[in-house]
């Protein structure tokens, strides 16, 4: 589940690069962006990151640093991202951060065909943090994050990545948080909305309480709402099986069957 303003402010330019496929091949002539652990910004003795946020307790969001390279042909200036071994998740309070949305008005959810971005891709129309708690809300936010004396989250243009769908085991982390893990490996995955198939006879039911909408796969196939979703994983008691399409490099959680065989 793409969020919207993202889908918004890139379709502008996907005949000249089209969505499904690499913004860097679109564009052949890019500036690489130096990598966010030693990049350097308007603040002097600033560390800069880059990355998609997510909403992490009130007036905090948290960001695993990318690779941004910044593209400037065929449409507005506009980033890929790509990952960095290695590196660790942080946790970023920007109650009184300098915030800049790349929509004309801080209220809005898309950019409604009017991009505000500076040459390097940076949004510059002026909002509060709580405009990007609102932004936060929508999803995973692509931002440029600047830690100096005063806290500067510019939100960007970037597309969240390709999604992937595997069979593992998930496990509650918070509300809108779970850890997905598979061959031995977790990745933390978030979420604001998803699409969620249930084995059960009913929404509100515990995790794989029957097998009356399985099917003969295992996957249920009973659509549920999101907040169904947070409820029977709240119930779980340990991590549980299930099938789930997600975006890696966003950190998205995009839709879960559960199923009661694999």
């Amino acid at each position: 589940m793409l969020r919207p303003l993202a889908v918004t402010a890139l379709v502008a330019f996907c005949a000249v690069a089209p969505l499904t496929g690499s913004a860097q091949a679109a564009a052949p002539v890019a500036t690489t962006v130096t990598s966010p652990s030693t990049a350097g910004s308007a603040t002097s003795g600033a560390r800069v990151i880059y990355g998609f946020a997510w909403a992490d307790g009130k007036g905090v969001l948290r960001v695993r640093p990318l690779k941004a390279t910044l593209h400037t042909k065929g449409g507005p200036p506009r980033y890929t991202f790509a990952p960095i071994a290695g590196a660790k998740e942080k946790r970023v309070a920007y109650a009184r951060a300098d915030v800049r949305r790349v929509t004309s008005a801080c209220g809005l959810k898309e950019t409604e065909g009017v991009v505000k971005v500076d040459a390097k891709g940076l949004g510059t129309t002026r909002c509060k943090p709580a405009d990007l708690t609102f932004a936060l809300g929508l999803g995973p936010t692509p931002v440029r994050i600047s830690l100096g004396a005063t806290t500067r989250v510019y939100e960007v243009l970037a597309m969240p990545g390709s999604p992937k769908t595997a069979y593992g085991t998930i496990k509650r982390v918070n509300d809108t948080t779970v850890m997905f893990t598979r061959g031995g490996k977790s990745i933390k995955l978030g979420y604001t909305g998803l699409s969620f198939s249930r084995t059960t006879r009913s929404c509100g039911a515990a995790w794989a309480a029957d097998r009356h909408n399985a099917q003969k796969n295992g996957l249920g196939h009973k659509y549920c709402s999101t907040a169904d979703f947070t409820k029977a994983l709240r119930s779980a008691k340990r991590p549980v099986a299930a099938r789930i399409d997600y975006t890696p490099l966003s950190g998205q959680l995009n839709q879960v069957w559960e199923t009661s065989a694999r």
